[in-house]
């Protein structure tokens, strides 16, 4: 058997941020895929967008030292060391690595397929500038303990990864989710979970109130976080019971629903959801009371998008990437979805998810994203995060705003900003190059070049190169 098994899982999921690497610690089969292996770097004339909130910056130097950022600042005033490896990146835009919230380390597309990406979401996500990821659920969750740890050991090209544990929902439906229906059983599983390594614990649809703040009070007493996918259970009342999270936004939140009765998810909800109004005093009153208990939210657009009739989902780096056969199930349910003569989801229902989004943050609710990589298939692992980007900008957030969104607002979730998530002195060196100008045209942020990770270069173009045609089969 794998020796894995008879580890404590605890002692690989240390925190995180603090599996620092270097090309020395990598394996041939991941240094492949590294284009700038030294240990001090200079990235010079740049324009970066740190994440913090400030304007874009122009002519600037980032000094990378090790696995840190050593010195960031105009490049007249950042002196770059001797020895250093200088890379001109004038009409360059950095950023800090991506923090993707909401990605799974499995893939569901049209068909009823649905497979984990072992080999394919680790690759997909880094080279799309993803570096920390939050699996925020999981199917096959040893798959994914297994592939952290290569990771972290430097076996495997990937993402950070903050490990969510299978979900926990309610009923009997005999799917592959835990189905929990009394608090002794939720606190049995957190427990459980908590000792395996995970870091949250993510509730879905049918869960009764009484287990999930069940749920919730193991976690906390246990150090863990817990967000959910809600339905039976209302973004108010979760608020009320506790919950550090939440996920989706507008679509999945049943105070907006007539029909939603306590600890019931009422059938066809996000319909009537999608019309309601976010100037009417219940969209008030979740942001209040999301705001003012510090409960963040995520932001899953990229997913969303591909219900929709009439949306730019067919992009042929997204095509090339799946499988022959994954890509032509899509491409055919697609074709159902714009031909429909009736579209039961409409473009004003989107724009209400994003109007819902962008109240959220004006009260000054804490919205980060990710790309949930499930749905019939078209939004992929990296790709659907990159999306994400351009669906804020499109729903009307600054560019400013939506690196800040996808970047130090993950961090600050997962508790890891003091160590990544901006552009800043002391840091780890995590940082996307996107060539070209990022704060006049969204479509840069697919034009990555070189993603670091722990201040290792890794090249975007052979990362992406080793998964076309493999995504829906591993």
């Amino acid at each position: 058997m794998h020796t894995l098994r008879y580890l404590s899982i605890a002692s690989l999921t240390l925190s995180a941020a603090a599996s620092a690497q270097s090309a020395s610690t990598l394996t041939p089969q991941v240094l492949n895929f590294v284009a700038v292996p030294d240990s001090v770097v200079a990235l010079t004339n740049v324009t970066i967008i740190d994440g913090t909130g400030s304007a874009p910056k122009t002519g600037q130097t980032i000094v990378i030292r090790g696995n840190r950022i050593s010195d960031v600042g105009p490049a007249a005033s950042v002196r770059v060391p001797a020895g250093a490896r200088v890379m001109q990146l004038g009409g360059s835009t950095v950023i800090p690595g991506l923090v993707g919230m909401h990605d799974h380390l499995f893939y569901t597309a049209a068909g009823g397929r649905a497979m984990q990406m072992n080999f394919t979401g680790p690759r997909l996500y880094l080279a799309s500038g993803v570096t920390t990821i939050r699996t925020t659920g999981g199917r096959s969750p040893y798959a994914e303990i297994n592939v952290k740890e290569a990771i972290d050991a430097g076996r495997v090209p990937g993402p950070r990864i903050h490990l969510t544990a299978p979900y926990i929902t309610g009923g009997s439906s005999g799917g592959s989710m835990a189905e929990i229906n009394s608090p002794e059983a939720a606190r049995r599983f957190v427990a459980y979970w908590a000792q395996e390594g995970a870091e949250w614990i993510k509730a879905y649809t049918d869960i009764k109130s009484a287990d999930l703040k069940a749920a919730i009070d193991e976690a906390h007493k246990r150090g863990l976080k817990v967000t959910g996918h809600l339905c039976s259970v209302s973004f108010r009342e979760a608020v009320d019971l506790g919950i550090d999270n939440l996920e989706h936004g507008l679509f999945t939140n049943t105070d907006f629903d007539p029909q939603h009765k306590p600890d019931v998810c009422p059938p066809n909800s996000m319909v009537r959801v999608g019309v309601a109004s976010m100037t009417s005093d219940t969209a008030k009153s979740v942001i209040q009371k999301m705001v003012s208990k510090g409960v963040g939210m995520t932001s899953t657009t990229a997913v969303y998008e591909t219900f929709f009739a009439n949306r730019p989902v067919r992009d042929e780096r997204t095509l090339e990437a799946m499988s022959p056969e994954v890509r032509t199930a899509y491409i055919n349910f697609r074709g159902t979805i714009d031909t429909a003569s009736a579209p039961v989801l409409t473009a004003a229902m989107l724009r209400n998810a994003m109007d819902f989004e962008r109240a959220f943050v004006a009260a000054g609710g804490r919205l980060a994203a990710g790309v949930d990589p499930t749905g019939f298939g078209g939004a992929l692992a990296g790709y659907g995060d990159q999306r994400n980007y351009e669906l804020l900008i499109e729903a009307g957030f600054t560019p400013v705003q939506t690196v800040q969104i996808m970047t130090a607002n993950g961090a600050k979730i997962l508790g890891v900003y003091d160590k990544l998530g901006s552009i800043e002195r002391g840091k780890l060196a995590d940082l996307v190059v996107l060539d070209g100008n990022l704060a006049s045209d969204p479509s840069v942020i697919r034009k990555v070049t070189t993603v670091f990770k722990d201040g290792v270069g890794y090249d975007s173009a052979k990362l992406i190169a080793a998964i076309k045609g493999r995504v829906g089969i591993d």
